[in-house]
């Protein structure tokens, strides 16, 4: 049995009820949280000297897209108009995912774990275009999440932008295809870390042929579907004119729409598809940052939704950073929300991800019985740093920076903010000369 022992931390459960506890060890074997108590000696344990820091449950990114990884300070020379959403999609973000290849694909992988990780978060749900790599591209994301250590679900966004049926109905594959690689691993493996989804990209771009074969490909794998949705309000313009429906309506008609169901955005939606969401549980993701990156408003109704978690879409993974930005926003838009409002959507993500694992382990918590994902913060309180104003500490003062050590599943990934066994500076050297292939091919993509 392997066993960690995390000396000397104070917990903070982000999750409710929110709870702070000093001077405890915690006791980890074979993954799990056997016991969080005092002065505790097991024997054959390995120890981490907590230092008196605050240990939180890692956070989850509730929506992402590696590939963007591989993004950031591109440089497009002939890419055309960005002058609304569809613009920005057509000349910018579609070009960058039809040149995604093999290799260029497990880096971004490699890169966007390994800052999610070092800013603290334990978990990632993944949502994936590469439409010139299709078949087999979900198993090089989970190997890039397999070779940093991350917890991470993954999905094909199946779509009819590029190639039409056929581009569809090879999407549904692999994610078909996927879902069974990723049982046949748990089958050797029942603590392995990746998971995955039923992707799609957004209601506009996928035809009711391909609801239909979501909806299979739904019931076949028992996952859920992870879909953007009224992210702008031409993909609401866009179900009304074409089909004479809601979207969310659209969705329900082909039974797309339960408990496993991560929507993303929903910036466009009605009042009443906020309640069809309610009365399904299903999920919504907010993604403040790319929200206000992407200039399509904001998504004033999230504090009607039940089921509310937080993502970057693309945007990296730093959920201290998304929390915080989500929760001024919030502010400028007199939305009424205060810290404790977001904390609890953030911790919603761990029990979303729990759901993606079949509910096999449990997440979100310092306690006994959950999993070993678990992050350690070097923050120095100015100020007490109680129960009642925990949320507002996390919100206003914890950052990425205070990261000192990161733990998945038991296994120590981050300590004293170096990784072990992993050569950082050789990954970004590679992951760069990627880069500059994937800027030159989506440059020359009309």
């Amino acid at each position: 049995m392997e066993k960690l022992l995390i000396k000397n931390v104070v917990v903070f459960n982000t999750s409710s009820p929110v709870e702070i506890k000093r001077g405890v060890d915690v006791l980890v074997s074979d993954g799990v949280i056997e016991k969080v108590g005092a002065n505790m000696e097991p024997e054959g344990a390995a120890v981490l000297d907590g230092k008196g820091r605050i240990m939180i449950p890692g956070n989850v990114v509730g929506h992402h897209h590696y590939y963007s990884a591989l993004s950031r300070g591109m440089i497009l020379p002939h890419t055309g108009s960005q002058k609304d959403f569809i613009g920005t999609l057509q000349n910018w973000w579609w070009k960058i995912d039809r040149a995604l290849d093999e290799k260029a694909l497990y880096y971004s992988s490699l890169v966007a774990s390994i800052e999610s990780i070092k800013a603290g978060s334990t978990g990632v749900i993944d949502h994936h275009a590469s439409p010139s790599f299709i078949s087999g591209s979900l198993e090089v994301i989970a190997k890039g999440m397999e070779d940093v250590g991350i917890r991470g679900v993954t999905c094909f966004e199946v779509t009819n932008r590029n190639g039409g049926d056929d581009e569809e109905r090879r999407g549904v594959e692999e994610n078909v295809a996927f879902a069974s690689f990723v049982d046949e691993k748990r089958k050797e493996n029942p603590r392995y870390l990746v998971e995955s989804m039923i992707g799609a990209h957004a209601p506009f771009t996928i035809s009711d042929g391909a609801l239909s074969l979501l909806k299979g490909a739904v019931e076949k794998t028992g996952r859920g579907l992870h879909i953007h949705v009224a992210e702008d309000s031409y993909d609401t313009s866009w179900s009304h004119h074409k089909y004479g429906k809601d979207i969310t309506e659209r969705l329900e008609s082909f039974d797309l729409l339960d408990e496993k169901t991560l929507l993303v955005h929903g910036i466009a939606l009605y009042p009443e598809e906020i309640e069809r969401i309610n009365s399904h549980s299903s999920y919504l993701a907010h993604n403040a940052r790319s929200n206000m990156n992407n200039q399509v408003g904001y998504a004033s109704l999230i504090k009607n939704v039940k089921n509310l978690i937080l993502g970057t879409d693309g945007c990296g993974g730093n959920m201290f950073e998304e929390i915080r930005i989500a929760f001024f926003k919030g502010r400028d838009a007199k939305l009424g929300w205060w810290p404790s409002d977001y904390l609890g959507a953030l911790a919603k993500g761990s029990v979303f991800l729990s759901k993606c694992f079949g509910n096999r382990i449990a997440l979100g918590r310092v306690d006994e019985g959950y999993r070993g994902d678990l992050v350690l913060l070097d923050y120095k309180s100015p100020t007490p740093l109680v129960e009642e104003n925990a949320a507002t500490h996390f919100v206003w003062g914890m950052d990425s920076s205070n990261v000192s050590s990161v733990i998945v599943d038991g296994k120590v990934l981050y300590d004293e903010k170096r990784f072990i066994g992993l050569d950082e500076d050789e990954i970004y050297s590679k992951a760069r000369e990627e880069a500059r292939k994937v800027w030159s091919r989506a440059d020359s993509f009309k």
